[in-house]
């Protein structure tokens, strides 16, 4: 149906009332909040798209140009057509880029509820409007402020008249005309060029620093000469004593009628820095993959024996989190991304004890046995969709506490969608292209300006001060370094494997970058560099105040300037991240993807005559279980090194290995010949070793040798055991087994721990783990998107309460349109009820359920009995059984 045959429409709930089911659709998956609950009919719906906080959130997921789209409506005239609109953003001089990209942002207003209206009657939303439109405590971003109207309205009929007589305009009777006529004279073009030519040279220099904004100057009570020129033409109004404003009108004349400084309506394209062969990019990635894996093994075998204590308020302390990247030979913040990666996979927990401690969990042992490309998929997959922010690490909260690692505050619900969009960026370049870090966060900016800006960052004590970052800016930083140590890109380009991440096509087969690329931002790394900790921040929540840019200028009037136009691509839709389920299938072509590319593992070593060995790659699984048990690590690389010490081996015999398993081991798994000195150390330990026993008693040593108890005895490093002989072969001792056991190793024994049996206790590694648990929920931005599912399943709803509430309905005595009840007696409702049985027609009825809510149904009758209706409910698109005692009156619709 064309648009002159529908009325205009007079509210949002009639503009929402003439659109299709795909555009409600629409409407509601770009603001899902508005179906959390259902809205019971188009009315609620539209007033609920008008409340302060879902306005607040539409606002902030606007870009740039549909911002200022709005923003120039916000000082438009309220309706504002459309091509008073064109006027505002793209000036009297006109902008084809602008023309060509403004359907685009109004549709994009229209589609969310923000603007309705047909071209000739625009209306922004009551509140938008307030959020955005100029005033004294809330400047606008546009720089403009109050209109003629609005700053004299409290200024004296007689004052005004004196205003209009001295711009040259004939005297009027009342102060409304005079203002109109105000009005008049400075929205007109040559008018006004002919009333500043005449403006002295400093009245001018005083305009030009007020065009842009702010608006508002300071006078003195006896202003200089070309000041009085101003205020006595109302070029200039006061405000208050000694403030006065440059009116809306006059600003707009000044700027050729732009509403902005710069109206950007394309957005910033995408510079590569560097270009790689896909070749070096991925093999890149799979080795920062496989260091990943190897990384996130030792953190947690590390903690194999239960990990740092848990804070009172949750977290590792500073001096675990300083440990850990000691041991890890990391950054703490590349230490603290590691933690509560392994902690997002559900891999580490606190184990729930008395002495509260971090762990791994039972999972971490299912993980270890996936191939090593399904793992990093699962790390991968998790750091994508995690809403925790690792680079606050160190800062501090708004209560100017210390953000720790694993501690609460570390939630941030923009995180995933910065991720996502980082990452879907480098996908729009060429295949192993680098982009430049400011180009991809100008990107980010002009896409959510309003997103993030809410959070002041506090840094740490120990910083220095920095500028001031926006929150999605410093996500999109840690994204990119993330990205990078995790495998995902490589040389600072997205790989092969991290493209079928985001289920993403071939490179090559997207758009370029620029004016129709995706959308997102990021910084960028260099390969294998350490993690940039950033700025700290504070928590981020949707403000109740819109950032304001000031605009100051000191230049001179500018005059209108033709614009250089660029050619005009529509704009693509940003990728919305995946479901769950084609996140499932994306992360495991991703690991599918990546299998060929990490190195294979090996099954030997190279054995040193150093009492060392070399692994020169990764070790398949029981030999570097084994190897880790017999050795200690001593370097790391491309190849690691292990070292063979009489504590080394100790540690492999406590573990129930024998002197002969330990020699068949090496000679089985080295390509060299088992050395000597080797040969000889383990042997010589295992001479020793169990030659003393240590049980309870609280402690007791028992030996054959009573020699060798004399031996310890004498030892004048024994005297902190107090020890005393029970027998020629026992020595009793006043501390506990693992003390006694550790005393004695440190003078140079070897003993071995017993049970009360008398059997040797084989201590064997990864013994603690927590009890199941599960791996921390992300924390939501707002309601999720609805599934196709439920949209269709809200829209019924609503259309069918819409009839309900819209049907016209023959007089009962109340007024349906305040939402009144209609009220019968019983006698009425079932005589009413018992003849629409048998005419077939509908009624409208008031019903209070068990719960007393009160609704009002449409419903069609089909039986009564037993004091039950039962009817097919328009309003529920479905047959209900109701109370008739429940009903509180009927009446009939006026027209079926």
């Amino acid at each position: 149906m064309s648009q002159e045959a529908n009325p205009a429409p007079r509210s949002l709930a009639e503009a929402l009332r003439a659109r299709d089911d795909a555009s409600l659709a629409a409407l509601l998956r770009s603001r899902p909040d508005l179906i959390a609950p259902v809205p019971t009919d188009l009315t609620q719906l539209a007033t609920r798209a008008g409340t302060r906080s879902s306005v607040l959130r539409a606002l902030e997921r606007l870009d740039r140009f549909a911002l200022q789209t709005a923003e120039a409506l916000a000082v438009a005239p309220d309706p504002a057509s459309y091509r008073a609109l064109l006027g505002l953003m793209a000036g009297d001089a006109g902008d084809e880029t602008v023309a060509a990209a403004l359907p685009r942002a109004l549709a994009t207003l229209r589609e969310q509820a923000l603007v309705w209206g047909d071209d000739e009657r625009l209306r922004l939303v009551r509140t938008a409007r307030e959020l955005l439109a100029p005033s004294p405590q809330h400047p606008s971003p546009t720089g403009l402020g109050p209109t003629v109207h609005e700053a004299a309205s409290g200024m004296s009929p007689g004052r005004i008249q004196e205003i209009v007589t001295t711009a040259g305009l004939a005297s009027t009777h009342d102060s409304v005309s005079a203002v109109n006529a105000l009005t008049a004279l400075f929205t007109h073009r040559k008018k006004m060029a002919r009333l500043l030519a005449k403006a002295p040279e400093g009245s001018l220099e005083v305009l030009s620093r007020l065009v842009w904004g702010p608006p508002y100057g300071q006078v003195t009570p006896e202003p200089a000469a070309h000041l009085r020129w101003l205020l006595d033409r109302g070029l200039l109004l006061p405000t208050a004593p000694g403030t006065v404003v440059l009116p809306r009108e006059v600003a707009l004349h000044l700027r050729a009628g732009r509403a902005h400084r710069e109206t950007e309506p394309l957005p910033p394209a995408v510079e590569p820095a560097a270009t790689h062969r896909p070749q070096v990019v991925d093999a890149t990635a799979a080795g920062q993959a496989h260091t990943a894996l190897a990384t996130v093994e030792e953190l947690l075998k590390d903690w194999d024996e239960g990990g740092p204590a848990v804070l009172r308020a949750g977290g590792l302390s500073v001096r675990d989190l300083k440990r850990t990247a000691v041991a890890l030979d990391a950054p703490e913040p590349v230490a603290a991304f590691w933690v509560e990666l392994a902690y997002a996979a559900g891999l580490l927990a606190s184990d729930g004890e008395a002495d509260e401690r971090y762990a791994a969990t039972p999972f971490y042992d299912e993980w270890l046995e996936r191939p090593p490309a399904e793992r990093w998929a699962l790390l991968a997959g998790v750091w994508l969709t995690a809403t925790r922010a690792p680079g606050l690490v160190g800062g501090r909260d708004a209560k100017d506490r210390t953000l720790s690692a694993l501690g609460p505050g570390l939630d941030r619900s923009a995180a995933p969608e910065v991720r996502h969009r980082v990452l879907t960026l480098l996908a729009g370049l060429p295949a192993g292209a680098a982009p430049v870090p400011e180009s991809i966060l100008s990107r980010l900016h002009w896409e959510r300006p309003l997103r993030g800006t809410a959070a002041t960052p506090r840094p740490a004590r120990d910083t220095p001060a920095a500028p001031a970052e926006d929150l999605r800016t410093r996500l999109a930083r840690w994204t990119l370094t993330e990205a990078e140590l995790l495998g995902v890109t490589g040389r600072g380009a997205l790989s092969t494997h991290g493209r079928a991440l985001l289920g993403a096509p071939a490179a090559g087969a997207g758009s370029p970058t620029g004016a129709a690329g995706p959308t997102g931002a990021v910084g960028v790394t260099g390969a294998g560099g350490p993690a940039g900790r950033g700025e700290p921040s504070g928590p981020d929540g949707p403000g109740d105040k819109l950032p304001v840019h000031h605009h100051h200028t000191s230049a001179p009037v500018p005059a209108a300037a033709p614009t250089a136009t660029a050619p005009t691509t529509p704009l693509a839709t940003a990728p919305a991240p995946l479901s769950a389920a084609d996140q499932a299938a994306a992360t495991a072509t991703a690991a599918r993807l990546l299998a060929p590319l990490l190195p294979e593992p090996l099954d030997h070593v190279l054995l040193q005559a150093d009492l060392t060995a070399v692994a020169p790659g990764p070790l398949e699984r029981p030999l570097a279980e084994m190897l880790g048990v017999l050795a200690d690590v001593e370097s790391k690389g491309g190849a690691t090194v292990y070292r063979f010490t009489p504590g080394s081996v100790r540690r492999a015999l406590d573990a129930g290995r024998t002197a002969a398993d330990l020699h068949d081991f090496l000679a089985r798994h080295s390509r060299t010949p088992v050395p000597q000195p080797l040969a000889y150390l383990i042997d010589d330990v295992a001479r020793r070793h169990g030659h003393l026993r240590i049980g309870a008693a609280s402690a007791y040593v028992r030996c054959d040798d009573d020699a060798l108890l004399n031996e310890i005895l004498a030892d004048k490093r024994a005297t902190a055991l107090r020890l005393r002989r029970l027998a020629p072969t026992v020595l009793a001792a006043q501390t506990d087994p693992a003390a006694l056991l550790e005393g004695l190793r440190a003078m140079g024994f070897a003993p071995a721990a017993e049970s009360a049996e008398g059997d040797v206790l084989i201590t064997r590694a990864h013994a603690h783990r927590t009890p199941p648990r599960t791996a921390p929920e992300p924390v939501p931005d707002g309601p999720p998107p609805p599934d196709a599912t439920l949209l269709s399943a809200a829209i019924r709803a609503i259309r069918a309460g819409d009839l309900a509430a819209t049907a016209p309905r023959k007089p009962v005595g109340t007024d349906p349109a305040a939402g009144e009840l209609p009220r019968t007696s019983a006698a009425e409702t079932l005589a009413t009820v018992q003849a629409a049985v048998l005419t077939g027609d509908s009624l409208w009825i008031g019903y209070v359920n068990a719960e007393g809510a009160a609704s009002q149904r449409v419903i069609a009758p089909v039986r009564v009995e037993g004091g039950f209706v039962t009817a097919y409910d328009h309003t529920a698109d479905e047959v209900r059984t109701y109370p008739l005692h429940r009903i509180t009156g009927v009446a009939e619709l006026a027209g079926e």
